[in-house]
């Protein structure tokens, strides 16, 4: 049985497709635990033409305490239902970083929604779970989100 669940999020609702599934797996195991991770990408929260280095820094502080109140909020719903959960931010890209958390974390599971892109979407906006997939090396559970928007 896996005993700790890397589950990365985005704050999307299809991203959050795959907790039912953690949910589960967490009633059949009482010693395993979910470790709710978002990661914080630079790029994504401001460009540096944009704003100043001082302003730079205040943005990226909001964007991190953002996605710890988001990931508190998943964390008491599972804690809610008996289910063991703790949070965890990392920074950076979301590939590279759903792998080094797995790896600093020592994850048995990793467990992902994905955005179910195909086609010029895909290559366009690249997929976090094909890249996740081509570059972990320990388990992944994988699920396609449609319908969630």
């Amino acid at each position: 049985m896996y005993k700790k669940i890397l589950v990365p999020l985005d704050g999307s609702k299809r991203a959050e497709a795959i907790l039912p599934y953690i949910q589960a797996l967490l009633e059949q195991n009482n010693q395993a635990k979910a470790i709710l991770l978002q990661i914080v990408e630079p790029g994504k929260t401001f460009t540096i033409n944009e704003v100043s280095y001082a302003e730079a820094f205040e943005v990226y502080d909001q964007a991190t305490s953002d996605a710890e109140k988001y990931l508190t909020a998943v964390q008491e719903r599972f804690e809610e239902k008996g289910l063991q959960a703790e949070i965890y931010i990392a920074h950076g890209s979301p590939v590279q970083g759903i792998i080094n958390s797995a790896e600093h974390r020592d994850v048995d599971l990793i467990a992902l929604a994905s955005h179910g892109r195909t086609g010029i979407p895909r290559v366009f906006y690249g997929s976090v779970a094909a890249g996740v997939l081509h570059s972990v090396d320990r388990p992944l559970l994988l699920i396609r989100s449609n319908g969630y928007k």
